[in-house]
């Protein structure tokens, strides 16, 4: 069956507004709205919870502000690629110098909210509708880790040791949204959220072909072992990532290249991604492609790879190629072969561009590609947790307590062509997390952050291909900088109940 668009009552609490939400795609079908849900004709039936559960995924459709550029900017603060083009608001962002109010990271905080709340109507409704009870079990651990991902989306972004990230009551929905006293708190209530997802959730395996894309049980707990990591956690992070990788559910594949193709979009080495299409969803691969696309299509031209990314792969590692296109590299674009940059001619300021996400863009007539060149979204579902990031979180949790995590980083290094390792250290954890996910949703900027190493990495200026500066070294202070700030305008309307990050 496919998904059906859930149009309701959506309480942005942040911005005091209830409003109903505006007929968009939903996140994996096109659907048509079925009306305007209120609370006294809906949380009757079993139509209405699995409307609801539909309505968890419909603001990924926002193929920008979501999974599309959306918190990407934030990513893209980090050393491994530049704005790429004139864009105040976005340079301000990278040079940790932004308000908070941008258009560019306000959308899609609201969305978070927004998405957060529909997941909290969910639980507090779906229990008491009488229904097949495997049902409502997906129907509600499918709310519990959507929540669950919104808020460590959150927390890592807003949430510090000194103030926490701002968070929905679920006993009192209709109160204005509180930080915790700490960001270890948001991670408790996210650990606690998704240990209940994986109870109610079934295997990817046992899911419907149509219902590829929903929330599945190691999903949850591969967000667990990612939220244990960041909460320093690192028993649970270890237990969590070998949960997933002891269930026989997962491989990596033999080709790193073969990842990013949208014939493998739920492989083997899938765990969760956007689930996106030609007609919306996530535009990052047309967002990071050539701006004018040489002519054939309407790329932005943002995200450009650094010199000192490239630099950082060992030589003989496959993952170059797929990863970055360099002066030389050929390459397939729209049925034919060419040698990078086309022509001779790029508009990258580094002289780079990312090549993880090309594919779609390689087939004769653009029938992977949206035909509108102003929202270029795909067929291929963009990554946001993978396999081989869970292995890699096994591998630091397992470093930080003083284990011996060869076998983890040696399963990465040996699909890339590489010797393996001995004694690995963290340096070597540090390495492979670069160049293994670079371009993904991973956030580069964050791992910094939490190693501490940001400081010192953003004080030392950016690189094209030619050696020339393309970004000046810039001044982080980790005592303000290792957060964002607020949106001040949320800040404004909560009369003072939100507080400001410390120095913003």
């Amino acid at each position: 069956m496919k998904f059906i668009k859930i149009i309701s009552k959506c309480l942005l609490v942040l911005s005091v507004a209830a409003f109903i939400q505006g007929c968009k795609k939903s996140t994996l079908d096109n659907i048509k709205p079925t009306g305007t849900p209120t609370t006294s004709n809906f949380w009757k039936t079993a139509a209405d919870a699995q409307q609801a559960a539909n309505g968890l995924y419909e603001k990924q459709s926002n193929s920008e502000d979501m999974y599309g550029r959306g918190f990407f900017w934030f990513i893209n603060a980090s050393d491994d690629m530049v704005v790429g083009r004139t864009s105040g608001d976005r340079e301000n962002i990278k040079n940790f110098v932004c308000t908070g109010n941008e258009g560019s990271i306000y959308a899609p905080w609201q969305l978070h909210f927004v998405v957060m709340k529909r997941a909290n109507d969910v639980i507090a409704n779906v229990p008491v509708i009488n229904m097949d009870q495997a049902t409502k079990n997906f129907i509600l651990g499918q709310a519990y880790f959507v929540h669950a991902v919104m808020h460590l989306e959150i927390a890592d972004l807003y949430g510090s040791d000194k103030l926490g990230a701002p968070l929905q009551s679920r006993d009192n929905p209709l109160a204005f949204p509180s930080q915790l006293p700490s960001v270890k708190d948001n991670y408790a209530y996210i650990t606690a959220d998704l240990k209940k997802a994986a109870a109610l959730l079934p295997y990817f395996d046992k899911l419907a072909a149509t219902d590829r894309g929903r929330a599945h049980k190691t999903a949850a707990w591969a967000y667990l072992a990612k939220a244990y990591l960041h909460a320093k956690d690192y028993a649970n992070a270890e237990k969590y990532a070998d949960s997933v990788i002891t269930s026989g559910k997962h491989a990596l594949l033999s080709n790193y290249a073969d990842v990013f193709k949208i014939a493998n979009n739920y492989s083997s080495e899938y765990v969760w991604s956007v689930a996106s299409s030609l007609n919306g969803q996530s535009i990052l691969p047309g967002a990071m492609l050539e701006n004018k696309g040489w002519g054939l299509y309407n790329g932005f031209g943002y995200f450009q790879p650094t010199k000192e990314l490239v630099d950082e792969f060992e030589t003989g590692d496959k993952r170059l190629a797929a990863t970055i296109l360099k002066k030389d590299d050929t390459f397939p674009y729209f049925g034919q072969t060419y040698t990078y940059p086309i022509g001779g001619k790029s508009n990258s300021l580094t002289g780079y561009q990312f090549n993880k996400y090309m594919e779609p863009f390689s087939y004769a007539g653009g029938i992977h590609i949206s035909p509108n060149g102003d929202e270029p979204s795909t067929d291929l579902n963009v990554p946001l947790l993978r396999y081989a990031e869970v292995i890699l979180i096994k591998a630091e949790a397992k470093l930080m307590q003083g284990k011996n995590a060869d076998t983890e980083i040696n399963l990465v290094r040996q699909r890339a062509g590489l010797a393996a390792i001995t004694g690995a250290t963290m340096a070597n954890l540090k390495h492979e997390r670069r160049v293994e996910l670079a371009g993904e949703w991973s956030d580069r900027n964050f791992d910094l952050v939490r190693w501490g190493d940001a400081q010192a990495t953003y004080a030392k200026p950016l690189h094209g291909a030619t050696g020339s500066v393309v970004w000046k070294a810039r001044n982080f202070d980790p005592a303000r900088d290792n957060v964002w700030p607020i949106p001040p305008k949320d800040i404004q309307i909560s009369q003072g109940q939100l507080k400001q990050n410390a120095g913003w």
